[in-house]
């Protein structure tokens, strides 16, 4: 036998004895009898391939805590890794929060997905069974009431069971800190060192009857429906609005999620009139059977419903949450009887200036410039920027995810500023600051609010949108993506476009001006070529700004197999251009920038499906 040979045998059995050991483990620490049998059916079958993929490799827990498909195995979510990684979380609290965190305890919600409800009382029973109390919601959550209630009770965190709008397969994790926003660096990495110290089940970790018997369990629906309302009305509510007066009318659907009792609520608090249900979509279904993605954010394909009924009930308006309620989307009938779908940076320009202007009424003697700021994405629109540039109030981007924004905004009212409004463009919108995450159903009530506002003035949104752009300067964009499996593609993608730091210096006819890379901290608009904005290794982002203004980003999704590009076109504030022109100018940018950076058909890249 050849030394070769016997290498690769040693070696094969060194993995097998791993393998063997990590079956036994995890039969041994599953209680879960369905997923147990699973994993034992896959070992009948000697299907190595698969207990490799299963028990060989963990979930990464990172700043979005966790997302993945439900199922068998410490890659997926499941009974045990739900267990597992409260565990950790809950021996990190106690060590940041020594004095403290017992008294405080934390917030617990679920949204109405397959199995989120057993996944939000294993992680209560684990916090109970260490004395620590808990807030658990005692019936299905939107996501935004978890932050707002950590806030409110106190505590030092949150979760959120839920996977937003990935597809039915999929559940999630997500984490808030004692400020209410998403973490951020370091505590993912403590929390995950800490879960690896805690990967044994506690006995009474599994005792998810806790949920229910335990005194240190509380339920805090009753109050958060009345308390979230409240604040919610400090930012948003405007003096002399009658909204049950007007003759708008708002179809909502919640895409098979949790939002319409909270839209019903919230609008019955403002006076707004009640929302026209899409009655196949309004009720939680966990199976989402009438769309092939539960994401408002695909745009007209999402809203077939949504536009059926409204053209049904002589409607103009639809508002749409994701199956959370932490995104939302907009459509407006048009005086042409077509519809027209707001993109999320189009949405976000409504909601910033109405921020604004209603900030402006409370405050007729004018502000301090210097402490009213508005935030974006760095891949969301330039719009705020180009308004803060004429009305004098400060705009600051940040790194992409509301866990930079919500985080920052806390930093600015630490020191004394107002925050009205943060936004990302994937239809994600922070409306005033009683919740530090993207709020799905308070921007849909703001909106409701401005809609009805124009009303009054003869104009609609879409008309609205375009006199903003006028003042303000066009600001056109064109975001999309490619699907891939394969993280070597994309690694040999981007290593591509920054080999041996040799970034493209032009995309065609298109000369480029300046490279941003926030995964090497390269940025040569920069006098010593370094970043400003924090950058990650383990993600890809990218950014280019070309001479003739536009800027492009390409960037890997954090949640999902996903090449995402971002792209904008403006003109300066009151210079005259055709937006048709602009339109057709990136229309072609955005063409080049596939075909030469990104080549699809050389990477085997999957086009979005609209």
């Amino acid at each position: 036998m050849s030394a070769a040979k016997r290498a690769k045998d040693d070696e094969s059995d060194v993995m097998n004895a791993e393998l063997n050991s990590k079956l036994e483990e995890w039969l041994l620490w599953d209680k879960n009898e369905t997923t147990s049998q699973e994993m034992l059916e896959i070992a009948q079958r000697k299907d190595t391939g698969k207990l490799e993929e299963l028990l060989l490799n963990r979930m990464a827990f990172g700043t979005a805590g966790l997302r993945a498909r439900m199922g068998p195995g410490y890659s997926q979510m499941n009974d045990l890794t739900i267990v597992q990684t409260t565990q950790g979380f809950c021996r990190y609290l106690e060590s940041k929060f020594p004095e403290s965190v017992h008294r405080r305890g934390v917030v617990i919600g679920y949204d109405a997905r397959h199995n989120s409800k057993r996944f939000g009382h294993l992680a209560a029973a684990v916090f109970l069974s260490q004395g620590i109390r808990v807030q658990l919601f005692s019936d299905i959550a939107m996501t935004p009431y978890v932050p707002f209630s950590v806030t409110h009770f106190n505590a030092v965190a949150g979760i959120m069971v839920t996977a937003s709008h990935n597809p039915k397969e999929d559940n999630g994790y997500k984490v808030y800190w004692e400020n209410g926003a998403q973490i951020v660096s370091p505590h993912d990495k403590e929390i995950s060192s800490h879960i690896l110290r805690n990967l044994e089940p506690w006995p009474s970790s599994w005792d998810s009857e806790l949920a229910t018997r335990s005194d240190l369990r509380l339920d805090p629906l009753a109050e958060i429906n009345q308390a979230y309302p409240s604040r919610i009305g400090q930012s948003i509510a405007v003096k002399n609005l009658i909204g049950k007066e007007t003759k708008l009318k708002f179809v909502y659907t919640a895409m098979h999620g949790v939002g319409y009792r909270f839209i019903q609520r919230l609008f019955d608090e403002f006076h707004l009139p009640n929302v026209i249900p899409v009655t196949e979509q309004v009720d939680p279904d966990p199976e989402f059977p009438t769309v092939k993605f539960p994401n408002p954010e695909e745009g007209k394909s999402a809203l077939d419903l949504a536009i059926k009924t409204a053209n049904g009930r002589n409607a103009t308006i639809i508002l749409a949450n994701d199956p959370d309620a932490d995104r939302l989307a907009l459509a407006e009938k048009l005086p042409n009887n077509q519809w027209k779908v707001f993109n999320g940076n189009e949405i976000g320009s409504l909601l910033s200036y109405w921020a604004l202007y209603n900030y402006k009424q409370s405050n007729p003697e004018g502000f301090e410039s210097e402490n009213v700021y508005m935030l974006a994405s760095t891949v969301s629109s330039k719009f705020i920027g180009s308004m803060a540039s004429v009305e004098g109030f400060q705009f600051e981007e940040t790194l992409t995810g509301f866990k930079w924004m919500g985080n920052r905004t806390k930093e600015l009212e630490e020191n004394g500023k107002t925050v009205l409004f943060a936004y990302e463009e994937a239809i994600g919108f922070m409306y005033g600051t009683s919740v530090l995450d993207k709020d799905g159903v308070s921007a849909a009530a703001a909106l409701a609010q401005f809609a009805i506002h124009l009303e009054m003035e003869g104009k609609t949104l879409s008309s609205k949108l375009n006199e903003l752009y006028e003042k303000y300067g066009y600001h056109v964009s064109q975001n999309s993506y490619f699907i891939c499996h394969s993280k070597p593609t994309i690694q040999r993608i981007f290593d591509r476009l920054r080999k041996d730091d040799k970034y493209p210096r032009s995309l065609g006819q298109y000369r480029i001006l300046h490279v941003r890379d926030l995964t090497t901290g390269y940025d040569d608009s920069k006098p010593d070529n370094k970043a400003i904005l924090p950058t990650s290794k383990s993600s890809q982002m990218i950014t280019f700004t070309f001479e003739n203004g536009c800027v492009a980003t390409l960037r890997t999704s954090g949640t999902e197999p996903k090449i995402k590009y971002y792209t904008e076109l403006k003109n300066k504030p009151g210079e005259k251009v055709n937006r048709d022109d602009l339109i057709a100018l990136l229309d072609d940018m955005v063409k080049s920038l596939v075909a030469e950076f990104l080549q699809p058909e050389v990477n085997g890249l999957i086009a979005r499906s609209d």
